[in-house]
């Protein structure tokens, strides 16, 4: 039990083996103190049917805030359709302390500390992939994985021993993985890609709810 909680607690807050990630990080702690600033850690329960991968913390989002996709742009869209579809409780208010819940599903990152650019270096993606094994290893309930985004999409297939060859990215693609896993693809919930129309609300749900139908 207690191997499991370490798999699902992540990389410590002041994780040092990315050194790159590290100096931002650093650097970000001087610009905005207040902020959490360090790799943070998945939300929701280990009890987890889905769990939702994305591929690192924004600097104004979960980096501030301490929880995914929560302070920006992709929250706006990701909480409010797993609201909907019943796979959490509450209001999203934007803010850890909202009160809200995940129910059934979980959400965390490729990569679990911001990176400059919003972009993670294969050698940190690499590096923090053993984090991603380790999760979804600890999962018991786990039949499904729900990736936003290429990057998020080739580290849930590398992760779990697969060609990702055999398995390309696609916006609505829903691949078999083994052992009956199922991995649903989306575009990832940027406020880039809404405000050009590469995924609308409506492409967004029509994922979600046929993740839901394939696992039952």
């Amino acid at each position: 039990m207690a191997k499991a909680a370490d798999a699902l607690a992540g990389p410590a807050p002041d994780c040092d083996l990315c050194p790159r990630l590290v100096a931002f990080r650093r650097d970000n702690r001087k610009a905005h103190p207040d902020w959490f600033n360090g790799a943070v850690p998945a939300f929701g329960p280990a009890t987890a049917e889905i769990l939702v991968v994305g591929l690192a913390p924004g600097l104004q989002g979960a980096n501030r805030t301490a929880r995914p996709f929560t302070g920006d742009y992709a929250g706006v869209l990701l909480y409010p359709t797993l609201l909907k579809f019943g796979l959490a409780k509450g209001t999203y208010g934007a803010d850890r302390g909202d009160g809200l819940t995940l129910v059934n599903s979980r959400i965390t990152n490729a990569v679990r500390c911001v990176p400059p650019e919003n972009k993670p270096t294969p050698a940190e993606q690499k590096t923090c992939r053993d984090f991603l094994i380790a999760e979804i290893a600890a999962l018991p309930r786990l039949k499904a994985i729900l990736a936003l985004g290429r990057i998020a999409h080739d580290a849930a297939i590398t992760t779990l021993g697969q060609r990702k060859a055999a398995f390309p990215f696609a916006h609505g693609a829903l691949h078999r993985i083994k052992d009956g896993l199922l991995l649903a693809d989306s575009y990832h919930c940027s406020r880039y890609n809404v405000n050009t129309g590469v995924l609308t609300i409506e492409m967004f749900e029509k994922v979600v709810a046929g993740l839901l139908k394939a696992i039952g």
